[in-house]
């Protein structure tokens, strides 16, 4: 099994500056090109991270450690 790149925290980071640069003016390709990702990536993880916080997190990793 392939070994993930980014830990969860780590996307939050990511998408948190990438959330900045827009908030700055910069349009979605070049803010997601900066922090140095592609964009089926920005849009994968925002679709499971997007407005996530830090709490939500560990709260949904405590749910999946339940589940299983």
């Amino acid at each position: 099994m392939a070994r993930k790149r980014h830990s969860d925290e780590d996307i939050l980071k990511v998408l948190r500056e990438i959330e900045l640069k827009l908030t700055a003016g910069d349009d979605v390709a070049s803010a997601y090109r900066g922090v140095g990702i592609r964009g089926a990536t920005y849009y994968n993880w925002r679709k499971r991270f997007g407005g996530m916080g830090r709490s939500q997190l560990s709260e949904m990793k405590s749910l999946e450690n339940w589940s299983r």
